[in-house]
């Protein structure tokens, strides 16, 4: 979800490189406009809102994504180019320690200045050089420049999906409940159907990025694994499905959780899933399009791996492997409630092709920890910093959810959370050994 705290997803990339100078800039407008008119909702005083230490303000993703450009393109490719502002590189640096010192990332809130209309000025500036250089740059230097240049469109991308995650959090703490978008559609009404179980018989398979494309460095090697014969949930697990195991003692019965779930469900004092909310007896739930009834037949959403893991163990059954889900997703197209469809909510599944919701609606929790496949190498230089010194104690989330752009999530994409985090949209589904 490559980014800005301590889950990034790789930015040492494989892509392709016969891209056109007209496609390249093509790309990089659209993406650039997409992460503006992403902030078009809000007010100058949410573009510096951090509700905690996990989430960035709108004005610094805007600023990260721009230091991205200017760093790894503008100042190696460009003679003589000239920094918006020198100071730039400390505070929008993520946690790149090749390039250089970072501002502390609890604190980003606290930055005033630059202002909201300094943040636009900069990403104007940038882009206007990057434009400059699509057209200038020397063939020699095409296939790198492509390279780095499609790497940081996807990067942005990354950052939308953090906008939205990170100011639905922040929006949420304010006990006026303020939406995001108040104009949002509603999620179509709808009874999900009953879950069913989907037979893959046991053996040898091929995961990881095929080669074709764009894909970050942890999505390869591609390498064969050997999967048990299991069965995977037709759907995702439902909000009303949740609530039967918060009403059966699921929060207070410590069968079900890891130790290390147990301490947190205590110390951070968890009984429902983030933005649950009983009021006069009755379950509420607050969305980027502000506050509304829990919708029973909707995926549960925003729960920790933690809490999956419990759910999955009451239930009788357990999380997917990232080998499971990939084999199994490998047999779909991309499509399903993303971004573009929206909703930015998760919606009821839809009748018809079984696996359901396996890209969109909610990222998926894996029982697979996050590792580096065979043979991984980290690319050299401080785009190599990006992907491999964080693969430990995280998990792997698979799917992309209802703010991930469509074309940025594919069959092998990883992301990867600490298993305590609830505030991306985080979901279940089931799996069986048979």
């Amino acid at each position: 979800m490559g980014t800005t705290r301590r889950r990034p997803q790789a930015e040492s990339a494989v892509c392709d490189h016969a891209a056109s100078r007209e496609i390249l800039a093509a790309r990089y407008a659209s993406v650039r406009r997409a992460s503006e008119m992403l902030c078009q909702p809000l007010v100058p005083d949410d573009y510096g809102l951090q509700a905690m230490p996990d989430t960035s303000p709108p004005k610094w993703h805007l600023a990260h994504t721009t230091w991205f450009f200017e760093t790894f393109l503008l100042k190696p490719f460009v003679p003589g180019y000239r920094t918006f502002h020198p100071q730039f590189e400390y505070l929008f640096n993520s946690y790149y320690e090749q390039v250089g010192a970072q501002f502390p990332r609890a604190q980003r809130g606290l930055l005033s200045r630059p202002t909201v209309d300094e943040v636009y000025r900069y990403r104007a500036h940038v882009d206007a050089a990057m434009a400059a250089l699509f057209d200038e740059m020397e063939e020699k230097h095409r296939p790198e420049v492509a390279a780095c240049a499609t790497l940081g469109c996807h990067h942005e991308e990354q950052h939308q999906e953090l906008l939205l995650t990170d100011i639905k959090y922040s929006l949420a703490i304010n006990p006026l409940r303020p939406a995001y978008r108040a104009d949002l559609p509603t999620a179509p009404a709808g009874v999900s159907a009953a879950l069913g179980w989907i037979e893959y018989a046991g053996g040898e398979r091929e995961i990881g990025h095929d080669g074709i494309g764009f894909a970050f460095d942890n999505e390869g090697p591609r390498h064969r694994v050997l999967l048990p014969a299991h069965a995977l949930a037709s759907r995702l697990v439902t909000n009303g499905e949740y609530l039967e195991f918060i009403e059966a003692g699921g929060y207070r019965r410590p069968e079900f959780w890891l130790a290390d779930g147990w301490h947190a469900r205590h110390e951070r004092r968890w009984q429902t899933p983030l933005y649950w909310e009983k009021i006069e007896e009755r379950w509420w739930l607050f969305t980027l399009g502000g506050m509304q009834p829990l919708d029973e037949s909707g995926p549960a959403c925003h729960v920790s791996y933690y809490e999956a893991d419990a759910y999955a163990r009451w239930a009788g059954a357990r999380l997917p492997t990232e080998a499971e889900w990939e084999a199994a997703a490998q047999r779909q197209n991309v499509r399903g409630n993303l971004r573009e469809a929206g909703y930015l909510h998760p919606i009821p599944a839809p009748p018809g092709e079984q696996p359901a919701q396996l890209f969109g609606d909610v990222w998926e929790w894996t029982g697979s920890a996050y590792a580096p496949y065979p043979g991984y190498r980290a690319a050299s230089g401080a785009l190599g910093e990006y992907n491999g010194k964080f693969m430990v104690n995280q998990l792997v989330l698979r799917g992309g959810s209802c703010v991930t752009p469509a074309a940025h999530v594919r069959a092998s994409y990883r992301n990867f959370f600490y298993p305590v985090d609830r505030w991306q949209f985080s979901g279940i589904r089931l799996t069986e050994d048979t």
